[in-house]
């Protein structure tokens, strides 16, 4: 039926049909492309190394040592085991099927896991080939489709982590090491939920909440494959790691890892009795010693999380709030630097990072990211601070006897000398984009008003090229960086207003975020129409506060 209720013609069918097929054709195109075909290999080489990791053309071995049986376990496959500790020195003891290896009800001892493993060996040998095969190819598959699942969240929300190949193999390559940690320290310390927790905080920290969920249940899944467990395992693996993901929003002291996990520790601690009495196991001492020590491990990855913090920062290229915090500090000797040099400008780059921080928090974007990429924008400016008119005493202008084109050389290498200026002091690239971009390719206006005026005044002149009067970019690719560009802006022409009456700022503010939508800066920042309306009213809230009027006291003279 067609959208308003009508039935559809037949040419209309076959429109769609032949819609859906030019639709699919461009999908098989697509696959088909160099770069697309790599990524598909490389996903695949990392299922086929999980699948060799957990060892995926053999069913589990599921017992450990203290496990409290449900049922008796019983041999199904003939096997040779040494006598019982301590008498090593007697025959093997050829064990039958259909003998009691274990009792229900009682805890595993070392002897038994250890025959137990022995059963288990001997029944793996006895596969066929082919089933073995079969059983890893099924096992890859489903890795592959886990992985699919991730690929189609990372196509619509997190596109930059498979457009980059150098971050698609370091997220590849840090769910195999995960899952190799996992399988390691699974016996017998029963510690895998310690590299898990680990890699759920390293994605939220450098990626976002949703992926490190998604990450960490695929990451559970595999692990549950290899160790076994089912689906008691499952609910105890990912229920702690989602509850340690959700807490981590913004890392703002190093305390905050540790209440993490000890929240996520009491949940490790209520899950597994929770799953124990879904089990219908029995309510012990062994049980509840179990549960402690899922409790203590889960504890134990905020402390390591909290001194791998610097080192995950440095490797995936991330900023936490601790380290903004750090690097807004006003005793940064870049800013001190600034201070001295160039006093006002930066008075301009505190007043914009404030500005920009109530913006960026009213589309919940990174306030504290904004502030600090503000402090530092316009760092490049003191090796020139003469030549920027918040610098310049009201009777001394440099420009004056410089021609339009050498003033713009002048004002647009601020940019590539901030970028440099931050790249010597070891600031985060982070930092040095938001330097790069803030003025993204507009125009620098007043220069190139002057030199179409003197063209137009000289008919013998050549005429006036934009793109020579063009910052050279980039344009801003984040939405912070988008807020910083606007905030400066405005910031900027609000202090050239004879009378900043509230409808001045206003249609100022308008007019400005206007021009630079129509000049498309705002393109690949991400940054929807809403959003840009609600940067806009909190600039203009923003600013009416900083340049309202004073009250004029009696006999107060005007300075």
């Amino acid at each position: 039926m067609a959208s308003d209720g009508r039935k559809r013609t037949r040419s209309e069918r076959v429109a769609a049909l032949a819609l859906s097929h030019r639709s699919w054709e461009r999908a098989w195109v697509n696959l088909r492309r160099r770069d697309v075909l790599l990524r598909i290999g490389l996903a695949l080489l990392a299922a086929l190394a999980l699948t060799a990791v957990i060892r995926g053309w053999q069913p589990p071995f599921v017992y450990r040592a203290g496990d409290v049986p449900q049922h008796d376990v019983v041999v199904r496959t003939p096997f040779l085991a040494p006598p019982a500790v301590p008498a090593q020195d007697g025959p093997p003891v050829q064990y039958e099927p259909g003998q009691t290896l274990a009792a229900a009800g009682e805890p595993l001892s070392e002897d038994q896991i250890r025959r137990m493993q022995l059963e288990h060996e001997a029944a793996v040998a006895e596969m066929p080939a082919v089933q073995k095969i079969l059983r890893a190819a099924a096992v890859t598959g489903v890795i592959l489709a886990l992985f699919g699942v991730c690929a189609v969240y990372l196509y619509r929300r997190e596109r930059r982590l498979i457009v980059s190949l150098q971050r698609m193999i370091t997220m590849l390559v840090f769910i195999v090491c995960t899952v190799v940690a996992a399988c390691q320290v699974a016996d017998p310390w029963r510690a895998e939920i310690v590299p898990l927790l680990l890699f759920g905080q390293t994605a939220a920290i450098a990626y976002r909440q949703e992926l490190a969920l998604l990450l960490s249940g695929v990451v559970a899944l595999v692990i549950v494959l290899g160790l076994g467990g089912g689906l008691g395992s499952l609910l105890l693996l990912f229920g702690v790691a989602a509850a340690t993901v959700l807490q981590l929003g913004c890392i703002r002291n190093r305390s905050k890892l540790i209440y993490v996990a000890f929240l996520a520790g009491l949940l490790a601690v209520l899950l597994s009795l929770g799953v124990a009495v879904l089990q219908m196991r029995h309510l012990g001492w062994p049980l509840l010693a179990e549960a402690g020590r899922y409790g203590l491990w889960t504890l134990a990855t905020g402390f390591l999380m909290t001194g791998l913090l610097p080192f995950v920062e440095r490797l995936f290229g991330v900023l936490t709030d601790i380290s903004l915090l750090e690097l807004g500090d006003v005793a940064h000797p870049l800013l001190q630097e600034l201070v001295l040099r160039a006093p006002s400008t930066y008075n301009h780059s505190i007043t914009v990072g404030s500005i920009a921080e109530a913006a960026a928090d009213t589309i919940a974007a990174r306030g504290l990211l904004v502030r600090v990429g503000a402090y530092f924008h316009d760092i490049g400016k003191m090796l020139k601070p003469e030549y920027f008119i918040e610098n310049q005493s009201p009777d001394a202008n440099r420009h004056e006897s410089l021609i339009p084109a050498m003033s713009t050389l002048v004002i647009i290498a601020h940019v590539k000398d901030g970028a440099d200026l931050a790249r010597q002091h070891r600031l985060p690239e982070v930092l040095v984009d938001f330097i790069e971009q803030h003025h993204g390719t507009t125009l620098v206006e007043y220069f190139y008003g002057r030199a179409a005026q003197q063209s137009e005044c000289d008919p013998n002149a050549a005429r006036v090229d934009e793109s020579n009067f063009r910052y050279p970019g980039p344009k801003p690719q984040t939405r912070e960086a988008a807020v910083l560009m606007l905030a400066d802006a405005v910031e900027s022409a609000c202090r050239s207003l004879v009378d900043p009456a509230p409808a001045r700022i206003e249609g100022l503010v308008r007019d400005i975020a206007d021009r630079r939508l129509d000049d498309g800066q705002f393109d690949d920042s991400n940054l929807t129409l809403r959003e840009l309306r609600a940067i806009e009213d909190s600039m203009i809230k923003s600013l009416v506060a900083n340049y309202h009027g004073r009250i004029k006291y009696p006999g107060q003279r005007t300075a």
